[in-house]
């Protein structure tokens, strides 16, 4: 499957239905793929946007490190799975996230899709405004996380 690249400011419609993106909507197509799987994220206010063969990759790495007979496993498994909603694509390229979702994350009518690789994020606005850090905060992490290995990167 192709990248999701750019970000993209949406505004739902009077049923709070979001257009997906022209340049998103021709990945999920070329996947042949209609459904999305959405959750609020883990460490940011945001949701995530997963096209249904993502999720069920993102599915299958939390099934090989789950061991049942573990406490703390189990918890995290059930935490994770909370919540989650699956939604589809409608002829026009349209999808409703569930009210609830989008009032975790703050969003309302005016959103930010933002391409990240294999999925999508979805902001509210204002939030989306308020993230982001400085050019030399993203060489710093750059440095930090790709530093060592750099000629693997470019490759």
């Amino acid at each position: 499957m192709a990248a999701f690249i750019g970000d993209f400011r949406c505004k739902s419609d009077a049923k709070g239905r979001i257009v997906l993106p022209s340049a998103f909507k021709k990945i999920m197509l070329a996947g042949e793929q209609d459904r999305i799987v959405v959750r609020k994220d883990l460490f940011e206010n945001c949701l995530i946007l997963y096209p249904y063969k993502e999720w069920e990759a993102e599915v299958e790495k939390i099934r090989s490190k789950i061991n049942f007979y573990k406490r703390e496993h189990t918890r995290f498994q059930r935490e994770f799975f909370k919540g989650l909603a699956e939604v589809s694509l409608d002829g026009n390229g349209r999808f409703l996230i569930p009210k609830r979702l989008m009032e975790q994350v703050g969003a309302e009518r005016e959103v930010v899709l933002i391409g990240v690789d294999k999925h999508i994020e979805l902001w509210s606005e204002d939030a989306y405004e308020a993230t982001g850090i400085n050019p030399d905060e993203l060489g710093d992490l750059a440095e930090k996380i790709l530093g060592e290995n750099s000629s693997d990167i470019f490759a």
